[in-house]
């Protein structure tokens, strides 16, 4: 899903970034839900089952790794296609844990 779809339905889906927490601390969209990739597995029952997902991390790679992973456990799962780094590039807003606008790191 491009970042601007993405954008228009953080209302309806769930962002899981899961950049490191360096990374997320940096800058993430607001309201996603950040758990590093290496703790998706482990972590999978903290993610509503019924809510659809949109999986990031900064490029891509990794966020398509968790795509497969959650596909896997039967999520309905997208994937933010070029990451945050496509979040940025169209315009769209980062903020960082306080509140304060973010960057991509």
């Amino acid at each position: 899903m491009d970042a601007k779809t993405t954008h228009a339905r953080l209302h309806e889906v769930t962002v899981v970034d899961v950049r490191e927490d360096e990374e997320w601390a940096a800058g993430h969209i607001a309201g996603a839900v950040h758990i590093p990739l290496g703790q998706l597995e482990a972590r999978l029952g903290e993610l509503d089952p019924t809510q659809p997902l949109v999986t990031t991390c900064r490029g891509g790679k990794r966020s398509a790794q968790a795509h497969a992973l959650l596909t896997a456990a039967g999520k309905q799962v997208d994937d933010l296609e070029g990451g945050m780094q496509a979040w940025k590039q169209a315009g769209l807003p980062i903020t960082t844990p306080d509140g304060r606008p973010g960057t991509v790191a």
